[in-house]
């Protein structure tokens, strides 16, 4: 019994003098790395929304017209989230955007450089057609009462490529004797997504005198702001609202199935109403090419390059 015992305590301390001494470092080389493949899906068609908003909102949005769009068209359709317009512009003309829902100068951007096709566009808050930029200050800001008062103020605009919340806008100015030269700084909203959002917040903080936002972006960060400290100070004309376009050499039925399936959706059809609803779309119609010129002919009357 004694010697079972001792053999325990032996053992015990033998354990215990190993696990307290200190192992030596071992050596990694790190040129031995293996890669890891993930295996990609076949057949994916890419659906991206011009990144307007964040990404939260992008995908809140959509994700019921994709799951909709998969179900009645068979395909495989994934939303994916470029980070910036120039980004989604680029992809496009990549082959790495299949159908992109964009901004009409977006779309004739994506049209001019790589082929890109429209065959939808959507009807919007009322059932119009069409969609406008408006300029915003402070409510407070007892210097800016109309736009003439925009000269020489701190612009902030969403992106050099957004069409509500830039070059619309702009072309108002334009059209009231104000070119950009006018003001004392043109900036752009930052970083990825949620730009119209951040034009709002820092018109509201103080940081500019004034933003252009695409109509309704209010409604969009009322939840953040009390948006009765942002006054409209003027909008612009209307111009042709969002549009769906099939990037070049995508199969012709691929885009028939799932314009098809588009043009299904009623607003007034239990069914569809909250995948409209959510979108923040009223219904959706058939659209070409030719439906954009005005936005081309603005892109002329601004100098710009498409």
């Amino acid at each position: 019994m004694k010697k079972k015992l001792l053999n325990t305590i032996l053992i015990f301390l033998f354990l215990f003098i190993s696990c307290s001494q200190e192992q030596p470092a071992q050596k990694i080389d790190l040129s031995k790395r293996e890669q890891v493949i993930l295996k990609e899906e076949k057949n994916i068609i890419t659906y991206a929304y011009l990144p307007q908003y964040s990404h939260t909102v992008s995908y809140h949005r959509h994700h019921l017209l994709i799951e909709y769009l998969r179900k009645e068209t068979g395909l495989n359709i994934k939303q994916i989230f470029p980070d910036t317009f120039n980004k989604h512009i680029k992809m496009v003309g990549q082959g790495r955007i299949d159908i992109s829902y964009s901004n009409p100068f977006v779309y004739v951007t994506i049209a001019n450089r790589y082929g890109a096709s429209a065959f939808s566009r959507v009807l919007e808050v009322g059932n119009r057609k069409n969609f406008r930029g408006q300029i915003i200050c402070r409510s407070d800001n007892r210097s800016i009462k109309n736009i003439a008062d925009c000269r020489g103020k701190r612009l902030i605009a969403v992106d050099p490529t957004s069409a509500g919340g830039y070059l619309y806008p702009l072309g108002h100015f334009y059209d009231n004797g104000l070119t950009k030269s006018d003001f004392s700084e043109i900036a752009f909203s930052p970083g990825p997504g949620g730009k119209q959002e951040k034009v709002v917040l820092a018109v509201y903080a103080g940081k500019f005198d004034i933003g252009t936002i695409r109509e309704g972006t209010l409604n969009v960060v009322s939840d953040k702001i009390d948006i009765n400290e942002i006054r409209v100070v003027a909008s612009s004309r209307w111009y042709p609202g969002w549009v769906y376009a099939a990037r070049k050499d995508l199969a012709l039925e691929i885009v028939e199935k799932i314009k098809k399936a588009l043009l299904k959706l009623d607003y007034n059809h239990k069914d569809y109403k909250a995948i409209l609803k959510t979108a923040d779309i009223m219904g959706i119609i058939p659209s070409d090419d030719k439906d954009f010129d005005p936005v081309r002919e603005l892109a002329a009357k601004l100098g710009m390059s498409l």
